[in-house]
């Protein structure tokens, strides 16, 4: 393949921007503050999940404590109405005996359901507790959060300014680029991990690192000028300069 030797040369100059432009895209990846939203993120949904939990359960305490009260408010209305009847003198002794049994029998279920209603206002005060609790936690997170993705924001819009200049700074040393030159250089640099040319320096494949051997450095050596090089053991292009000690 040949192309002129000035197009080749121009070749490292669209690698360096291409190789900025990945170093880039892996900062962008790998960005502490994405890494701490993504981490806040799944705490948000961890503690989320956890609060709509605890405010079920508030819920079935709370519903218990209203049942808890009902019954107690029917026990002392039965009870009321057993005492006017009592204290009213009126019927036989023994219905009068059969009242004051009953009335000691609510006051005993009256006793019994209070003591459970107080133990359930406890639980009703844990769970306020623990739902607060959470939702300071929600809050704390929402805030980290917002933090992180200011954090974010800034340096991605760095990274974006910094992007566009080496996208402009690449085109414009890719245009008027043979195109034969330039589609195999992107084949390549597709296949070899982002880098399609490299430079001969001192006998070694700035690709590769490799050191070329005497046959390959001869085949080099006899090229025309305008022949396209490639490295015999990654198969980029080689660009041939002054100091490649051909």
């Amino acid at each position: 393949m040949k192309a002129p030797a000035r197009d080749q040369q121009r070749l490292l100059s669209v690698q360096a921007h291409d190789t900025q432009l990945h170093r880039l895209a892996h900062k962008r990846a790998g960005l502490p503050a994405l890494a701490e939203l993504a981490l806040v993120r799944d705490q948000e949904q961890i503690v989320g999940g956890e609060l709509e939990i605890a405010k079920a359960g508030q819920g079935d305490i709370r519903r218990d404590l209203t049942r808890l009260e009902d019954e107690i408010a029917k026990v002392e209305a039965r009870r009321k109405r057993d005492r006017e009847r009592l204290d009213s003198g009126g019927g036989l002794s023994r219905e009068l005996v059969s009242l004051q049994q009953e009335i000691e029998s609510l006051d005993r279920r009256r006793d019994a359901l209070e003591e459970n209603a107080l133990e359930v206002m406890e639980r009703a005060e844990e769970a306020q507790r623990a739902v607060a609790g959470l939702e300071a936690s929600l809050a704390r997170l929402g805030a980290e959060g917002a933090a992180a993705q200011t954090r974010l924001d800034a340096e991605l819009g760095q990274i974006g300014q910094a992007e566009a200049a080496e996208q402009a700074a690449r085109a414009e040393a890719a245009a008027g680029l043979d195109e034969a030159l330039l589609a195999l250089y992107e084949r390549l640099r597709a296949r070899l991990g982002g880098v399609g040319a490299a430079a001969l320096v001192a006998r070694r494949c700035e690709g590769c690192g490799m050191d070329l051997s005497a046959s390959d450095l001869g085949a080099i050596r006899v090229l025309a000028e305008d022949d396209v090089a490639r490295c015999e053991e990654c198969g980029r292009i080689l660009v041939r300069g002054e100091d490649s000690g051909l």
